[in-house]
């Protein structure tokens, strides 16, 4: 890894010397009448209008719609591959994910929490993780806004944006069929775009997408588990029990085995050279096997490096250890399959409409958006399957509705206006059962008869914002931009367990206990002020240089999916949380030089988090709690393009990132599994462990990264082309907790993707080979302790969990065709 930031280093180091060289080499080439080549333009929205990417004063990473064809960048996950200092780890309960940028993420364990990575889809807000199992494609570009952003995406995201955007239907008529197949996973991938006017002012563009696969990229290894269930409340009365035998087989041996479908139609209508109307419907559906197909227990806490439950060696490899459900047992579980084979189910529709409505000096926008989804799923939710078996199912339902307007002035003056206003209403429903193998209860129905638990959770959000910048030009090339966002919510929630076994009511509340806690009722209000401000200077052609005070807030919210304890005294406390703010300095540099050739961005930023929302399992009274802490992240990021006129269709770019995130006031932090005094952990009252996280890196915070790759594309003959790429990205190391677990550490990686592509030379066909993780290095982007796993926290003699990673996806090698019609 040393060598890798070397070469990273030396690269940068050898194009900072490269201007001159390469322009006497491109005015070689242009006396020679052979010049072409230098950098494309790069055309972003960051600020909400059409602008050059080195004329926005924002650290933001754009991929254009040909490298994310090249690159075959279809989901947030492959998004993040081709980002460094952004990391998605995709979990299988709560929110589903966790997305982590500059080392500021949203803990994945809760479903109630908004990312503080926002996603945006053509204009509109998407801040829940289950994004993350949405496909994407079609697209036209994708801008990853780095840092807190306050004034043009939707709702504040404090950590960053990841914003995508659909392509509309053209003037002329296009028909692109595309097939693909994927080796390891043996996935088969269809895509059809038909796209054109109808009439001179209407245009249609329909985009389908389906996949199957027939295998999966991790190995599934298990043998058939026996348990055996007693009725409760016959043992209660000095019965036997009526012992039950059931058997679970092991989940799917290759996972995930996806099946996907996903569809959009958008229909543009641009009567005028004034007004566009676009309308886009999309639809789209996932189903895995396996809901928690990429847990991987790999720093396992006995010496001998076995796990505590299943007794399979740890390791940083693909493979995984699960049962599905006992079959008996699932055929009246709710939401189980009748074989009750584990599986993870979404499906999703949206409705986007957007207006821009053109004056002579004002660009008047609308966006409204309506989306809705469902997720489903089974889970064996000791994430290794034992002989002493969890499994829980589980259902929730998102709806959003969003209406967002604004208008933005162009005048010649050296003043101009943005206003606008946000409004949004939102519901979740949410639903889970909980087997412990077993207990079961005969007396109950049949859809209880195994359940141990059930909760019942909904909350009901309600957001109005406000938002407006001035900038004012000072100078020909000075100009200073301020604005600020009010932001007032309110969420009402609900949370109950309707259902629990008699053996398991001594730990879980009931709806009807006595002591008048069974029930949680929430309404939470929540106002904020976010200002920034921005200074740009362009000294001379192709440079600015720009500083901005920037703040940000993330709402606070309720834990869905939380629990009832009866150890907890204070069970509203454990299901709400509150606000996270940021606020903090950039500055940064941006320079277009050698006649177009090289490209050479430089931005350095340091932001303070009040509030961080950190969840955590408390297992001594076994209750979810979203915790707060502060915390501070600051770092450099250098990024460099270089595409030499002189080797027309050569493209070099790389770029190296230095970060520092910790925690600044975390002194009531908990304890991480088994952590023993010695380690830090200290006992207050016999129930809570406790440790002081102050000055402590936060999860997913590697101090490094970086990535290099090359793109060359050459005219092969006449009538062909050949085209390849190959692109690396390196992390350093990092702990995967949020807790300060020395024995989450990911060790430092770097992985290797690499494109080939022949066809015509007017790309009436093309034929392409892509290959990703090619190093097939295992990594993880995300940890859970192993439930069931680790004791003795806060005494000498803990024992330390297993540690169960998200873990990203091996090598994979696609081979492609597309035919344009």
């Amino acid at each position: 890894m040393r060598v890798f930031k070397s070469v990273l280093l030396t690269t940068c180091a050898l194009t900072l010397a490269t201007p001159a060289l390469a322009q006497t080499a491109a005015d070689n080439a242009a006396q020679d009448g052979a010049a072409q080549g230098g950098l494309e333009e790069i055309i972003v929205t960051a600020r909400k209008r059409e602008e050059s990417v080195q004329s926005v004063p924002v650290a933001v990473s754009a991929i254009s719609a040909k490298t994310i064809q090249q690159r075959d960048i279809t989901s947030i996950e492959k998004v993040a591959a081709a980002t460094p200092n952004f990391s998605v780890g995709r979990a299988s309960n709560g929110s589903g994910a966790q997305l982590t940028m500059r080392g500021i993420g949203s803990s994945s364990t809760s479903i109630g929490i908004e990312q503080s990575v926002a996603v945006v889809v053509d204009g509109a807000y998407y801040g829940q993780g289950r994004i993350i199992n949405e496909g994407f494609f079609d697209l036209k570009r994708v801008e990853v806004l780095k840092g807190p952003q306050a004034l043009f995406f939707g709702k504040n995201a404090t950590a960053g944006v990841v914003s995508l955007s659909t392509n509309d239907p053209g003037s002329s008529r296009e028909f692109i069929a595309r097939a693909g197949y994927e080796f390891r996973s043996r996935q088969v991938q269809g895509e059809l775009i038909a796209s054109g006017p109808l009439t001179d002012t209407l245009g249609l563009r329909v985009a389908l997408r389906g996949s199957l696969m027939d295998g999966g990229y991790y190995r599934n290894v298990s043998v058939d588990r026996t348990y055996t269930t007693v009725d409760i409340r016959n043992l209660l009365v000095g019965g036997s029990g009526n012992p039950l035998v059931s058997v679970a087989k092991p989940a799917a041996e290759r996972a995930p085995g996806e099946d996907e479908f996903l569809g959009r139609a958008t229909l543009k209508f641009t009567p005028d050279n004034r007004l566009t109307m676009v309308l886009k419907g999309s639809y789209s559906y996932n189903q895995v096997n396996n809901s928690s197909w990429n847990y991987v227990a790999y720093n396992c806490g006995l010496a001998s490096g076995v796990s505590q439950l299943t007794g399979y060696r740890c390791g940083t490899d693909f493979v995984a250890h699960q049962n599905n459900m006992p079959a008996d047992i699932a055929a009246n579980f709710p939401y189980a399959k009748s074989d009750g084979s584990l599986y993870n189910q979404y499906r999703s529709v949206a409705l986007n409409g957007a207006i821009t409505y053109e004056l002579d000096h004002v660009t008047i926008s609308s966006v409204t958006n309506y989306n809705t989804n469902t997720n489903r799923w089974a889970c064996a939710c000791d994430f290794q399957t034992s002989n002493t078996g969890t499994w829980a199912t589980e259902k929730s339902k998102w709806r959003a509705f969003s209406q967002e307007l604004r208008a933005q002035t162009a005048y010649d003056g050296p003043v101009n206006l943005m206003l606008g206003g946000l409004y949004q209403k939102t519901k979740r429903d949410f639903s889970q059962y909980v087997m412990f193998a077993g207990l079961r209860d005969d007396q109950a129905s049949a859809a209880n008869r195994f359940v141990a638990s059930a909760k019942s959770s909904y909350t009901d959000g309600e957001t109005a914002a406000l938002f407006g910048q001035v900038t004012w030009k000072l100078v020909d090339q000075l100009e200073l931009a301020g604005g600020v966002r009010y932001t007032h919510e309110t969420k009402t929630s609900f949370f109950t367990q309707p259902y629990n076994n008699l053996g398991v009511q001594t730990i879980f509340r009931d709806q009807k206990d006595p002591d008048g806690l069974g029930v949680v009722n929430a309404k939470q209000v929540f106002n904020d002020w976010s200002p920034e401000a921005t200074l740009s200077w362009k000294p001379a052609e192709g440079v600015l240089v720009y500083g901005a005070y920037k703040t940000a807030y993330k709402s606070g919210g309720f834990s869905n999916g939380g629990i009832n304890s009866k150890f907890s005294s204070n069970p509203l406390g454990d299901l709400t949380f509150n606000p996270e703010k940021a606020r903090g300095f950039e500055a940064g540099i941006k320079t277009r030089l050698a006649d177009n050739q090289l490209r050479l961005n430089l931005t350095a930023f340091t932001y303070k988090y009040a509030d961080l929302q950190v969840d955590f399992f408390n297992s001594p009274i076994f209750a979810f709690q979203t915790l707060t802490a502060d915390a501070r992240t600051k770092g450099v990021e250098a990024e460099f393009e270089f595409a030499p006129r002189a080797i027309d269709g050569l493209n070099l770019h790389g770029s190296i990132n230095y970060t520092d995130a910790k925690y600044t006031n975390f002194p009531q932090s908990p304890c991480y599994a088994g952590q023993t005094p010695a380690q830090g952990c200290t006992l207050i009252g016999g129930l809570s462990a406790r440790q002081n996280l102050n000055g402590k890196p936060l999860s997913v915070a590697p101090k490094w990264t970086g990535a290099l790759g090359a793109t060359y594309e050459t005219s092969v003959g006449d009538d062909y082309k050949l085209g390849l790429n190959i692109d690396s990205r390196y992390s350093a190391s990092y702990l995967a907790s949020g807790f300060g677990n020395p024995f989450s550490r990911q060790g430092s990686y770097a992985v290797l993707d690499a494109g080939l592509r022949f066809g015509a030379e007017d790309d009436n066909w093309q034929l392409a080979v892509i290959g990703k993780n090619l190093t097939n290095r295992f990594f993880v982007a995300g940890v859970v302790d192993g439930p069931s796993t680790g004791g003795g926290t806060g005494t000498a003699n803990g024992v330390r969990a297993d540690q169960l990673g998200f873990g990203n996806l091996p090598r994979t090698v696609q081979v492609q065709v597309t035919k344009r019609f």
